[in-house]
């Protein structure tokens, strides 16, 4: 399995400097990543407004390892929904935050995730839009969802992300969908050991489908993070039957991936967004690509030696 060893180099220096100074480099990440400034991903987001799409953009960087480093991740953001209001794009564009960015991991870092955080909430709210508070490694979690909690109490229509492959989602989807939250579904992309999460892909898909079912049942509004033919199949069969108009649910898929099958669904009707990442801070966020889809890794090797 290629997954879990390229999830360990992505937390390698060595490796991250190797990758970075690779010929095919540039051309790959170029896949995956819209750009390096607010400047190069605004006309992302009108093209995709043009097409029908809606996004959600995170802006890409997690090692943060001191208060100032979390600090301008959040003005990073700030940054973005300002461009955005002054064109007038905030309906068509959320935000995906990784609370470590926003300094999680450090002394003190529950409360100063939520300090960096709240801001970004309160101004998207400003121009008509939310954040989604994204998913990382399970030890992150309880923390993840305390600070979930508490800002939707000012805020309601703040989402979170739940994984499939950890064991304790589907308790955590019962909980969500009954409070009524917006929740984007994913299967996880982060190297859990057998003690909480499924490690074969058979197993993780049926937790997907047992999860997607409580969340088209319940009252909150889901969100399908998934590539997959089949769960996207079965996403819109669940939907049916839980009598769930199309625009009380949506469809997710990463930039750079599938495009055409986001035209496709959003011209049948579907809210579809595109998760659309940038900034200089790459490396996390692509290896994590490569290793979820063996394809991207040979695309990503074919490149360098074409290059080289």
């Amino acid at each position: 399995m290629l997954g879990p060893v390229i999830l360990a180099a992505s937390r390698s220096d060595k490796m991250r400097r190797f990758i970075s100074a690779a010929p095919g480099t540039k051309q790959v990440v170029g896949r995956f990543i819209a750009g390096e400034t607010v400047e190069q991903v605004v006309p992302i987001i009108e093209d995709a407004a043009g097409k029908g799409l809606e996004v959600t953009m995170d802006v890409v960087g997690e090692d943060i390892t001191t208060p100032e480093q979390a600090a301008a991740a959040r003005d990073a953001y700030l940054e973005l929904i300002g461009r955005l209001k002054a064109l007038g794009l905030g309906t068509k564009a959320e935000m995906s935050v990784k609370l470590s960015m926003f300094g999680q991991a450090l002394d003190g870092g529950h409360e100063l995730a939520l300090a960096n955080v709240r801001p970004v909430v309160e101004a998207a709210a400003e121009i008509g839009t939310t954040v989604t508070l994204d998913a990382e490694d399970h030890t992150t979690l309880d923390s993840m969802f305390a600070i979930h909690e508490e800002l939707r109490k000012d805020y309601p229509q703040t989402g979170c992300v739940i994984q499939a492959y950890l064991f304790r989602t589907e308790e955590d989807a019962r909980r969500l969908a009954a409070a009524g939250s917006r929740v984007r579904i994913v299967k996880g992309a982060y190297k859990e050991p057998a003690s909480v999460a499924y490690q074969e892909k058979a197993e993780i898909d049926k937790a997907y489908v047992r999860i997607l079912r409580t969340l088209m049942d319940g009252e909150g509004y889901p969100m399908i993070g998934s590539h997959d033919p089949r769960l996207i199949a079965i996403a819109q069969e669940l939907g049916r039957k839980a009598g769930r108009k199309l625009d009380e649910y949506e469809f997710q898929m990463l930039y750079g991936i599938r495009s055409e099958e986001h035209i496709r669904l959003a011209a049948e009707g579907h809210r579809m967004r595109v998760y659309t990442a940038y900034g200089t801070d790459w490396y996390g966020y692509f290896m994590r690509r490569l290793a979820e889809k063996p394809a991207n890794l040979l695309f990503f090797g074919r490149s360098i030696l074409t290059k080289g």
